[in-house]
């Protein structure tokens, strides 16, 4: 490019925008990012503001110190992170709120959401479009619904693409998966709900990122699915990680009724960490129709959940004395307690 554009990158200190931020850089653009927490990467080309998005007074003074090309919007509180309702509220929706406003004020001619399947809280008997109305049942999906509500009150100002994702994973990613990989390392039983038949749709992060740069040119405001193609059955997925790591694990299944009743009851109770969204991603198929972005962007994704969960998997296994040593990161970069959960490991 000619002359290096800037992008602003909100929540780059996190798990899937500090893999934007740095696709962005490699790209030959200059990035910068605000997030609430620091930002280890360093780079010539980038400017990292540790701060917070519901601060008008310095969402403002970004956009008028900076010409931005393009905002690509990743900041997210999320439930299993923060415990305060309100906070996570204000983060996702009255700071998403500040982005856009001042990306219109400033002239920005494209904005790229990261949003959620957390939009619905049931299962699909078939893959879910884009004309699916979202049905939110917890406060995650909720936020993410009224920000990209937001958003599109904006569309004719600007042009806004939302991507509705499904669990982004890459090398790295940890969080609720360190548990799933812990059973695996120590070759324990990875249990599945019911006969594990269900199908749940991830995405790389790489594979996302690309989508990303491909929507900073497009020209108008549009709602987009992204996710893997060939989608297996959570039991053929853990079944190929744990055949490649070798360590002896293999999947075992619970009654479907009764562990959903018991994973409901130990989450409101605070005893587990997995909540609702959780019960849809272990127990039910989830699906997006990812037609329509292939056919805008002529994008395709370049790896299967198989792959994307191994990749995971090895990092894991190859960091987990660092990883549990870590404290001052985002929730996606560090192992998620076990609660309850150590007792089904004991189990194991």
């Amino acid at each position: 490019m000619s002359e290096r554009a800037t992008i602003l990158v909100t929540g780059a200190s996190g798990f899937f925008g500090s893999i934007l931020q740095k696709r962005l850089l490699d790209e030959g653009y200059a990035v910068v990012n605000i997030d609430l927490q620091t930002d280890s990467m360093r780079h010539p080309n980038l400017i990292s503001v540790k701060g917070d998005i519901r601060d008008k007074t310095l969402v403002n003074a970004l956009f008028a110190k900076h010409q931005f090309k393009a905002v690509m919007h990743c900041a997210a509180m999320l439930a299993h992170e923060i415990k305060d309702d309100r906070l996570l509220w204000e983060s996702n929706v009255d700071g998403t709120r500040n982005i856009v406003a001042s990306a219109v004020a400033a002239h920005v001619s494209n904005l790229v959401f990261i949003s959620s399947n957390c939009l619905w809280g049931n299962a699909f008997c078939r893959e879910v479009t884009e004309e699916d109305i979202p049905a939110p049942v917890e406060l995650y999906g909720k936020s993410k619904w009224a920000a990209e509500n937001i958003l599109m009150e904006y569309k004719k100002d600007i042009n806004v693409a939302i991507l509705r994702t499904p669990t982004i994973i890459e090398a790295g990613r940890l969080g609720l998966l360190s548990i799933l990989f812990e059973f695996i390392a120590e070759g324990r039983k990875v249990w599945v709900v019911g006969n594990g038949a269900n199908r749940y749709q991830f995405i790389a992060a790489t594979d996302l990122a690309q989508a990303c740069l491909l929507l900073m040119d497009h020209t108008q405001s549009d709602v987009f699915n992204i996710g893997s193609d060939s989608v297996k059955s959570f039991r053929e997925v853990y079944e190929f990680v744990i055949n490649k790591a070798g360590t002896g694990a293999r999947v075992a299944s619970l009654p479907k009724a009764p562990t959903l009743l018991a994973m409901r009851c130990a989450y409101h109770l605070g005893f587990s960490p997995l909540g609702p969204y959780q019960y849809k991603m272990i127990a039910e198929d989830f699906i997006f129709n990812t037609s329509k972005l292939k056919r805008a962007l002529q994008w395709r994704p370049t790896l299967t959940n198989e792959e994307i969960l191994w990749r995971a998997y090895e990092y894991y296994k190859t960091n987990r004395a660092a990883i549990e040593a870590r404290q001052d990161v985002s929730a996606h970069r560090r192992n998620a307690p076990m609660g309850i959960i150590r007792l089904l490991k004991w189990l194991s």
